[in-house]
């Protein structure tokens, strides 16, 4: 961790909504005038999209299995993490997904990476978003430097369905395809994902008020008016929940440190959680 150059991670599984929590944060670095360095778990994987292909068909990984950490760059992202909260610099690249439209006509390939390259010069801290943010392992301690590690998971059955719609919808799989890669990956999902959430500082899980028993047959995606968000603090006595509750209608505490609110009021109690938690990393680096 580092006062002077922090860094905060969002962590959590393909189609978990990681990537909803960082526009809530985006939207928080503009209105604070915070210059952020963004960078994306999937630029430090390992493989292509093609050679993944090629490694599922000698059955290794299984097909789009990024959860392994073998199958990622898990030292060059403990690297960045290092450097950055010693220098605020370090390398990176970015993933090219089907939709950079920019990345594909500057002439990159989608499914492949552009070349490493330092971070953008005097950034005020690091925002990572990706699978691997608070990982801790025997090699390797990545959630040591995170100065804020936000975890993003919906309930088991709620991820599997969000994934089937977004893969087949979306990505033009056939279902079958997604329910093979959502088996291979189990075990690294496990062994390699779940743990991360122990080392969270607040977590966000979705809970759905629908049945959701079998995710395979489930056509929609529950919506936030069908849902529950159970957000979990590890450092509740530092969280004011009188003010949470007169803040977010409807909202309650299951536990000491857990506060309950309406799927709709998700955007909202992040900007009132994360936004006093931001301020107090800048507040903090420059005091340092």
């Amino acid at each position: 961790m580092s006062k002077r150059h922090p860094i905060i991670a969002v962590t959590g599984s393909s189609g978990a909504g990681t990537t909803t929590t960082g526009r809530s944060f985006s939207r928080i670095f503009a209105s604070e005038g915070i210059h952020a360095a963004l960078v994306g778990g999937d630029s430090f994987h390992r493989y292509t999209r093609d050679q993944m292909t090629r490694l599922a068909a000698k059955g290794q990984f299984g097909e789009r299995n990024h959860f392994a950490l073998a199958a990622n760059h898990i030292d060059k992202l403990e690297a960045l993490f290092y450097d950055y909260g010693h220098t605020g610099s370090g390398q990176f690249r970015r993933y090219v997904h089907d939709e950079d439209y920019e990345l594909i006509r500057a002439g990159h390939k989608p499914g492949t990476f552009t070349s490493w390259a330092p971070l953008p010069a005097d950034t005020d801290l690091l925002f990572y978003e990706g699978l691997h943010g608070g990982v801790t392992s025997e090699a390797y301690n990545i959630a040591q430097y995170v100065d804020l590690l936000i975890g993003v998971v919906p309930i088991v059955n709620l991820e599997w369905i969000q994934k089937i719609r977004r893969d087949t919808y979306n990505r033009g799989y056939s279902q079958d395809a997604v329910v093979a890669t959502i088996i291979n990956r189990m075990d690294d999902y496990v062994h390699d994902i779940v743990p991360q959430f122990s080392h969270t500082h607040v977590n966000f899980q979705r809970i759905p008020l629908v049945d959701t028993s079998n995710p395979f047959v489930v056509r929609d995606v529950p919506t936030e008016d069908e849902s529950l968000i159970v957000i979990r603090f590890r450092e509740s006595s530092a969280v004011d929940f009188p003010y949470l509750l007169q803040m977010i209608a409807n909202s309650s505490v299951s536990r000491h440190d857990t506060l309950v609110i309406p799927g709709t009021k998700l955007s909202l109690a992040m900007d009132l959680i994360m936004r006093p938690m931001v301020s107090d990393l800048m507040s903090q680096k420059s005091f340092a």
